[in-house]
């Protein structure tokens, strides 16, 4: 298992940026493909880019060329940079870790403790 915590939320206006931060401690973090999930308020869990330990990546429709998704094996954190946020971005964002990449929640088996990012319009 490893241990992951999220940081870098907040509130923004339509239109900004935040950047995600999800720091790793534990077993081997270059070993495991590295995902961020979002739940809306009243909303299901979705899927929103992921990242494989080699570097490849898999984003959601909804967020393909506004955000992107890296990670700094050497300082074993993962981070979301999220550009033109829109009101239906606001929700905790969850980072995870899995074996292999992955859009599927179920294939996660860490969880950090979610981050709130609220946009406003």
């Amino acid at each position: 298992q490893v241990q992951l915590v999220e940081s870098g939320g907040g509130l923004v206006q339509a239109g900004g940026s935040l950047r995600l931060s999800c720091a790793a401690s534990g077993r081997a973090f270059s070993n495991y493909a590295m995902g961020w999930f979002r739940q809306p308020p009243g909303k299901e869990r979705d899927f929103v880019a992921a990242i494989s330990w080699i570097g490849s990546t898999d984003y959601a429709d909804s967020v393909k060329g506004r955000f992107t998704i890296s990670r700094d094996n050497a300082e074993n954190t993962v981070y979301l940079q999220m550009n033109s946020l829109k009101p239906e971005d606001t929700a905790v964002y969850y980072c995870a870790a899995a074996a292999r990449l992955s859009t599927r929640a179920g294939d996660f088996g860490s969880w950090g403790q979610g981050t709130q990012v609220t946009v406003s319009s």
